[in-house]
Parts: C-alpha cells; sequence; structure tokens
C-alpha cells in the first residue's frame, strides 16, 4: 500500500505545478477543442488543396475552350466542325459513316 502512495506521488509531482497544468490544458484545448482547433485547420486545408485542383482543372477547360472558339471564328473552321459533329456534308457528296463497334464485330 506504501509502495503505490509512493509510487502516485512520484508520478503526480510534475502536475503539483499550476504553469504546468494550465499549459497542458491549453494546448490540449488549442489542439482539439477550440473553434480553431488543428483538426479544423486540417479539414480546411483538405478542401482547399480539393479546390485548387478543381481551379487548375477549369482554368484548362477555359484555355482548350478558347483555342476552340478561335478555330470556329473562320469559315473553315465552322465548316470543319459542321461535317464533324453535325455530319453535314456539301451538296453532290456522298459521306459514309463507319461504326466503331462494328470493326469490332467483324474481328
Amino acid at each position: 500500500m506504501k509502495s503505490t502512495l509512493k509510487f502516485l506521488k512520484n508520478t503526480l509531482k510534475p502536475f503539483r505545478n499550476i504553469f504546468l497544468v494550465v499549459t497542458v490544458i491549453f494546448i490540449v484545448w488549442m489542439l482539439f477543442f477550440d473553434a480553431n482547433s488543428w483538426l479544423i485547420h486540417r479539414e480546411l486545408n483538405k478542401e482547399i488543396e480539393g479546390l485548387n485542383t478543381k481551379k487548375e482543372f477549369y482554368e484548362r477547360e477555359i484555355k482548350s475552350d478558347t483555342k476552340e472558339i478561335k478555330k470556329l471564328q473562320t469559315p473553315e473552321g465552322i465548316e470543319k466542325y459542321a461535317r464533324e459533329n453535325y455530319n453535314m456534308k456539301k451538296e453532290n457528296e456522298d459521306i459514309y459513316i463507319i461504326a466503331r463497334d462494328s470493326l469490332k464485330q467483324s474481328e
């Protein structure tokens, strides 16, 4: 019994200092329970990283769309776009469309 009490006294000796106790409580509070805690900052940083990747993606898309718009500003670009996407043709012209599925089936 005396050895257990002695062990507890030796273990709790650093906690007799009120400054140490307050400092430990303050650090625990700031890391986990405060409105600006480390856990909340970690979640916000992950969200910021996700938003930055989305931003980069949309910037690349804007650049590619800008290039496409510049191509469509010429009559040749409009004609090429209409032929490729809407299967339009000139008079007295035949168009043959080869579907990729039919090629795979024949193999």
